[in-house]
């Protein structure tokens, strides 16, 4: 769908007043369809719209009365975290007729709606369309049977319909993440994660199968993510004589130590000729050919349960906000659109595009064109299935090729999640070059000690899941021992280093007290100087307010906030949460902030803190950290081997690298994941307070204010993001006029 023609345009300008808008969701339920009704009526409210609940979907369309009710600002409290669809769900074969749509006409006809907001799949979405494509027909058929005045044909001429995409099996084209398919994985991997050990204690097979009938997205990144041994997808079935092969790698991997193995299926797996391959074939396959004790888990509606996740919940309120935004500039001649995850950035894209690419992928497996079906799934898809080949099957010595180079791989810095997945994957990738791989203990300081040795393919094995860093990691730097370190590289002859590291949970806290009256939580969150913790999980967690050392603040602007959150506690909201990144102001630390609260909100709220410390580098790392880190270190590792052949100069047997490129940092840049000379960087980056000179997620931070009910100023650049237009003063007399 087109952007604006303007370069600029004043959200202000952009006022739904007058306008209905209405929000239903459709088909399955997913986690963060709640977070993005609520961004929904949040964001219609706040450009003045009146805006209404479905409830049950289509059918509470069909059938109208207290189905269809007016939504306000504190009737979406507190749904932010709660999994599901709090106002219903309904497969509904009465829309699918002409009558059932007339019937859904008049009942919108009668509050004045004519804006639609529809979370669901794709067939929910066409449905929509078809919807909209017979609107001006419908009207006319409801002035002849007189249920409408003949004047609401022109009133009411156009529906206007903006889709969000709600499926936990990451199945629509055109969007690289759908809502609810980040919470779907994690439930996955808890799962995986609680079966490997007591698969470890009993010598098991597990055979997991997973979600996605027609999409094998689950079942692939799942398998990515825990490292497991074999996956079966729709999208590209296993050749013929598959049986023989997966348990030769089974029997291979219990030779060499391993006391476990997970297999995972997709609920909609088939061989080549179109024979489904369920969950309990392939256990009575490993039982008879192998005679392990195996396990059959099937995850079913466990995978659409619990909290939806951090990421889910901020995906699914920028694209709330972009459908108001699209609702408001929608003429009678646009087409209706879906909103879409481009990178890190919201896009408008045409509904009825990518609902015909999607089915396209469905006919291109029904034709059994496999390897068409996996390009059209995206980049994305593609690029996880070539990683999983990549490090699940090792091949026999005998067919390894021959570098001659070897390659060190440390961890520098603060411990991470995902440390230890990136570190797997350049161990097997870089054996799979060919190379002999080295890891050293301690980062730097364990580098210049000599704490270095070579690390095999089943010296990784069980990695992915686990958090921390288990080569161990200190924030010593390189400068001081370089000598040390030379002399290291050089005994051990190491031509390459691959280094990962950096420079060197408030659902829970809010759920506490569900059971108070008016509490408020001030909570400190990490990054050192990079509020993009406490910034993005402001916008997770519906904060109120999030102070940051790149967006600095003053007495005046707290006294606002405080003056805010006293406003809305005099409702019917019982708990504020605000966050405070550790260095955003020496002067207003955490215990001024809890105090000044605590102090301005007497008789109305009370206030409690939390320091969260070293546990926010705790514990597992999520699926989206393991597959990140297993991929990007996967590539890193295909970088060097390259730069490794181009410098090496045969006639002196050496390696020369003394080029600006032969020295990169790989990072994500919107879509792709990009490799930039570090020594560029020096252009980019404040090294004083250890970030970037430009943080792309600043441009999040309006929509957390927004949805917080904050008046604000802020553009809609032509990319469709919000944008910061001048930090306003609060006025003496307008206090919630702020941060």
């Amino acid at each position: 769908m087109a952007q604006p023609d303007s370069k600029k345009i004043f959200f202000e300008n952009l006022s739904g007043a007058g306008k209905a808008i209405a929000v239903l969701t459709s088909g399955g339920d997913a986690q963060g369809m709640n977070a993005a009704v609520r961004a929904v009526v949040r964001m219609g409210l706040y450009v003045g719209a009146k805006v209404y609940f479905i409830h049950e979907g289509y059918q509470g369309m069909v059938d109208g009365g207290e189905n269809i009710r007016e939504a306000s600002w504190e009737s979406v409290s507190s749904m932010l975290q709660v999994g599901g669809t709090v106002i219903g769900s309904a497969r509904c074969k009465e829309f699918r007729t002409h009558e059932g749509r007339l019937k859904a006409a008049h009942n919108l006809v009668q509050h004045g709606i004519t804006n639609l907001c529809v979370i669901g799949g794709d067939g929910s979405l066409t449905g929509a369309n078809l919807f909209r494509e017979e609107w001006s027909g419908l009207l006319g058929e409801l002035v002849e049977q007189g249920l409408i005045e003949a004047d609401a044909v022109q009133k009411y001429s156009a529906l206007h319909i903006v889709g969000m995409v709600g499926s936990i099996d990451n199945d629509f084209c055109g969007t690289d993440m759908t809502i609810g398919t980040d919470s779907a994985l994690h439930r996955i991997i808890e799962v995986v994660d609680a079966i490997m050990t007591t698969a470890q204690s009993h010598q098991r097979t597990f055979v997991l199968e997973v979600m996605g009938r027609h999409c094998g997205y689950l079942a692939l990144v799942s398998a990515l993510a825990c490292g497991a041994d074999w996956v079966l997808i729709p999208e590209m079935p296993p050749e013929d004589g598959w049986e023989d092969k997966m348990c030769q790698k089974l029997s291979a991997t219990r030779s060499r130590g391993t006391r476990l193995n997970i297999i995972i299926v997709a609920e909609g797996a088939i061989d080549r000729h179109g024979k489904p391959i369920t969950s309990s074939i392939v256990k009575d396959l490993v039982v008879k050919c192998l005679g392990f004790d195996t396990r059959v888990t099937i995850l079913g509606h466990v995978q659409r349960g619990g909290t939806p996740s951090a990421f889910d919940r901020i995906l699914a309120s920028r694209m709330g906000v972009e459908a108001v935004l699209a609702l408001l500039e929608t003429t009678a001649n646009t087409p209706a659109c879906v909103v879409s995850l481009c990178g890190n950035q919201s896009v408008r894209l045409p509904l009825m595009e990518c609902v015909q690419m999607t089915q396209e992928v469905q006919k291109a497996m029904d034709e059994k064109r496999f390897e068409e079906a996996v390009k059209l799934r995206g980049r994305s898809f593609e690029n996880n299935l070539k990683t999983y080949k990549l490090l699940a099957h090792r091949k026999p010595e005998s067919e390894l090729p021959t570098s001659n180079f070897n390659v060190a791989v440390l961890n520098v810095g603060a411990p991470a999640a995902g440390m230890n997945a990136a570190v797997r994957s350049a161990v097997r990738v870089g054996i799979s070059e060919g190379h002999k791989m080295f890891a050293v203990s301690d980062g730097f300081e364990g580098f210049y000690k000599g704490q270095i040795k070579e690390i095999k393919w089943a010296d990784v094995g069980g990695w992915t899941g686990q958090g921390g860093s288990l080569l161990g990691t200190k924030r010593t730097l390189p400068a001081k021992h370089v000598d040390k370190i030379a002399e290291q590289m050089r005994k051990h002859n190491i031509n390459a280093l691959l280094v990962i590291g950096g420079f060197e949970t408030c659902d829970r806290i809010k759920q506490s007290a569900s059971g108070t009256k008016r509490r408020v939580f001030i909570i400190e969150t990490m990054g050192g100087y990079c509020g993009y913790l406490a910034s993005v999980g402001g916008l997770a967690a519906g904060a109120d307010a999030a102070y940051i050392y790149e967006e600095p603040f003053d007495i005046r602007d707290l006294q606002a906030n405080v003056e805010h959150l006293t406003e809305k506690m005099k409702t019917s909201i019982q708990r504020g949460l605000v966050l405070r990144n550790e260095n955003c102001n020496e002067n207003y630390t955490t215990d001024f902030i809890y105090q000044l609260y605590t102090e301005e909100g007497k008789g109305v709220f009370d206030c409690r803190k939390n320091v969260l410390g070293h546990m926010q580098q705790g514990g597992a790392p999520s699926p989206f950290d393991r597959n990140f880190g297993t991929k990007i270190s996967a590539k890193a590792m295909q970088w060097i081997s390259k730069k490794l052949v181009e410098t090496f100069r045969q006639d002196e047997g050496r390696v020369f690298a003394n080029t600006e490129d032969s020295c990169c940092l790989l990072g994500m840049r919107r879509r792709a994941l990009v490799f930039q000379p570090v020594v560029q960087l020096k252009e980019d980056t404040d090294f004083v307070h250890r970030i970037p000179k430009e943080q792309w997620w600043l441009k999040l931070r309006p929509l957390m204010k927004i949805l917080a009910k904050y008046k604000t100023s802020y553009d809609v650049s032509d990319s469709g993001q919000l944008e910061h237009v001048v930090r306003i003063r609060p006025k003496e007399s307008d206090a919630s006029v702020a941060m």
